[in-house]
């Protein structure tokens, strides 16, 4: 069953993160009346032609990945976060872009029982699936949010590379749904990233970010994500493994390949795998 206690404590973790991230962007509603897009290549290969269809955005942070798919991919957009900072930006930015896309706050777990609508596409990215403590309820959320002949994308990090920590030692378990819990939860990753973030004026903002909240994480290894969707009735249509990752450095040594993309340090073997995307779909 989802931990609920756990979650509780996230959604504080992330309510604080969340303003600390938000103060290295910049005017984001200027980046995206501008034109701009959060997205990479890989996500808008893989959800493709959905303008005009419905879509339901998990975990959908402060909404800039949203509002990119309403406005270049044409979706009609539904974010859900844990989150109440995050959703209070991600309407603000709505409004003050004008990209028409619905945000609620709720618990994905709480959405997939009390919701009864069905999307065209559902999608999730980044930095999610550590923060799902139960991946069976999660494909079953899934399954039963998508009409038949729906489709599920996910890009994420790789669960082998969060094996180590900032030094590449291996410290962290692959598999099996272990938590961890960080006493200072949901850091503040943008700053440490260091690149220009969405609207490439990185800021000072908030300095020294140390959460006040703690955060609990897990760790699923790629056969437990898939049987997850298996399990749920999902067909799997597509899988993939990268050597390079989107938008975040977690390490300081990593290479930087330019567009915000960061591959393994030179000193280290270089196919190792550091993203991971998927797609699968419900049979009609």
């Amino acid at each position: 069953m989802p931990n609920r206690r756990q979650h509780e404590s996230n959604r504080l973790a992330w309510n604080e993160g969340t303003k600390a991230h938000n103060s290295h962007k910049g005017d984001q509603a200027d980046f995206f009346r501008a034109g701009g897009s959060t997205l990479f290549s890989e996500e808008t290969t893989l959800l493709s032609d959905v303008a005009g269809k419905t879509l339901l955005h998990l975990q959908c942070n402060a909404g800039q990945d949203t509002l990119s798919i309403a406005r270049h991919l044409g979706a009609r957009c539904t974010g859900v976060d844990i989150s109440d900072e995050a959703i209070r930006f991600a309407r603000q930015l709505s409004q003050d872009t004008g990209i028409a896309a619905d945000f609620l706050r709720a618990d994905i777990y709480d959405y997939f029982e009390q919701s009864e609508r069905e999307y065209a596409v559902a999608f999730a990215s980044y930095g999610v699936l550590c923060w799902l403590s139960d991946l069976a309820a999660w494909g079953r959320g899934i399954a039963n949010c998508l009409m038949p002949g729906g489709r599920f994308v996910l890009v994420d990090f790789h669960p082998a590379f969060a094996m180590f920590d900032e030094q590449w030692r291996l410290r962290y378990d692959f598999m099996g749904g272990v938590v961890y819990e960080f006493e200072s939860g949901v850091g503040d990753y943008v700053a440490l990233t260091g690149s220009a973030a969405e609207t490439k004026q990185l800021q000072a903002g908030v300095v020294d970010f140390v959460n006040p909240h703690p955060g609990f994480e897990y760790q699923w290894g790629i056969a437990e994500v898939i049987m997850a969707l298996l399990g749920a009735g999902l067909r799997l249509t597509h899988l993939r493994e990268y050597d390079h990752c989107n938008g975040f450095k977690p390490m300081p040594d990593m290479r930087e390949l330019g567009g915000r993309r960061y591959a393994m340090p030179s000193h280290l073997p270089q196919r190792i795998p550091l993203m991971f995307s998927l797609a699968a779909e419900k049979v009609v």
